[in-house]
């Protein structure tokens, strides 16, 4: 039997198996997750989406990792720097809007998409999720 990191793998690959298919998810994600709410169109105002893109590839692995190992590795530490109080002040609450407009996204990509599945995404990103926004306010 499956493990939920295992649904979410499997899925994460369907959806975004190869380069094209990779560049088509993250941009249908940011385009879900711009209009999902003006705080977050304000937030990316002038940023290099193409940039952008490619940090998200890397944040979804540094999420998986810390689902598995429970430790902050350097990366991670310091993206929460960056979204915390103290630098860009991403709300604690548009992780909500993140984790939903991810969710909307796999379950256009993923043809196997289904309630174990994206129980399986919840799972495996709440917990860098809540270390994200945990970090907003602490050092």
């Amino acid at each position: 039997m499956k493990n939920y990191l295992g649904f979410f793998l499997d899925s994460l690959y369907r959806a975004t198996g190869g380069e094209t298919q990779q560049h088509d998810f993250l941009t249908r994600f940011y385009e879900l997750f711009l209009d999902s709410s003006p705080d977050v169109a304000q937030h990316f105002r002038d940023v290099d989406m193409e940039r952008q893109k490619q940090m998200l590839g890397r944040s979804l692995q540094e999420m998986t990792d810390f689902s598995t190992s429970r430790a902050a590795n350097e990366h991670l530490r310091r993206t929460a720097f960056r979204h915390s109080r103290w630098d860009r002040d991403i709300s604690p609450e548009l992780y909500d809007l993140w984790l939903e407009s991810l969710i909307a996204t796999a379950r256009e990509f993923d043809l196997e998409f289904n309630e174990e599945v994206e129980l399986a995404w919840r799972v495996v990103l709440a917990p860098g999720i809540a270390y994200m926004q945990f970090k907003h306010d602490h050092r």
